[in-house]
């Protein structure tokens, strides 16, 4: 029997998390943590796994895209994911303040955060601000959410959600999807 899926978060949810990333004794990096999960739709394990070199442009500066390297990414589904504004501007105000070179995420140690080091900070965060059934993951599946009630403005499909999260078949890609009961009663009055 598979387990329940992460909860959605709401803007309040994500603003709330940006809170307590900007008071924890690491504000720089845990902004990053978080909008690397809720804006590019990331996994702990990638969060954990992504360097410098896949975030910044030929001459240096933090660039327009994510290069997610196959090694990087779960079952090696490497991508390009294009940088959310939010996520650029954390991105070089971490830069700032951390190397530069070598893994995005360290931890308080200057080690690079290990996928279980993620999964724990985001219970830890989740537990601080009173958010039960979220997980690490709650912020991927909001990201993917948002992306499919969104991509018909950008002129897209949901294969290109599919693409933006890594995963080799749309029907994975349908099961992170959470419905919204007024949109179908609004498409159903359309009908």
């Amino acid at each position: 029997m598979p387990g329940k899926q992460a909860k959605i978060l709401s803007e309040d949810d994500l603003h709330d998390l940006l809170v307590y990333a900007s008071t924890s004794r690491n504000p720089a990096r845990n902004r990053v943590i978080v909008l690397l999960s809720a804006k590019a739709g990331l996994r702990a394990g990638e969060i954990a796994n992504i360097t410098w070199d896949m975030v910044v442009d030929p001459n240096g500066a933090i660039g327009a895209v994510l290069e997610l390297r196959d090694h990087a990414a779960k079952k090696r589904s490497g991508r390009l994911i294009p940088l959310h504004k939010d996520l650029r501007n954390a991105l070089a105000n971490w830069r700032g303040v951390a190397s530069g070179t070598g893994p995005v995420v360290l931890s308080e140690r200057g080690r690079a955060m290990t996928p279980p080091s993620i999964v724990v900070w985001f219970a830890r965060a989740y537990r601080a601000i009173g958010l039960e059934g979220c997980s690490s993951h709650s912020g991927r599946r909001t990201f993917i959410t948002r992306a499919a009630r969104l991509v018909h403005k950008a002129g897209g499909s949901l294969r290109d959600v599919q693409l933006l999260a890594g995963h080799r078949s749309i029907q994975t890609t349908q099961r992170y999807i959470d419905g919204d009961s007024d949109a179908q009663r609004k498409l159903v009055s359309l009908i």
